[in-house]
């Protein structure tokens, strides 16, 4: 999708406040996500992982992926490469379990099944 390059069309696409995630191995990303996201309840999205592929947290709602590149102060488009690598890395859904008070993050192999 493309968004204007403002604060409020960031905002209109996650439906609040935007919060700015960098994930490690992330190709010059960022994940735009609602900032309150987990306090207004909304659903669990995708697992953020660490440079082992061990979660450490997760995204809870819309979010979106741009361009961020270490050398400026603005978001951009994605790269083909960047692009490649976000869908390889989000191509399976998530899902969340809580047991006793901890998260479980399952992927789902068959996501027609």
């Amino acid at each position: 999708m493309e968004l204007e390059d403002s604060l409020a069309s960031m905002q209109r696409a996650v439906g609040g406040l935007i919060q700015v995630v960098y994930e490690p191995g992330g190709r010059d990303a960022a994940l735009i996500c609602n900032d309150e996201g987990k306090l207004l309840g909304l659903p669990l999205n995708r697992a953020l992982r660490d440079e082992n592929g061990e979660i450490y947290d997760a995204i809870a709602g819309t979010f979106f992926i741009c361009g961020a590149p270490a050398d400026s102060e603005n978001f951009t488009s994605l790269t083909d490469e960047q692009i490649d690598y976000w869908l390889r890395r989000l191509a399976k859904p998530e899902f969340f379990v809580n047991v006793n008070g901890q998260i479980i993050c399952v992927p789902v192999e068959d996501p027609g099944a």
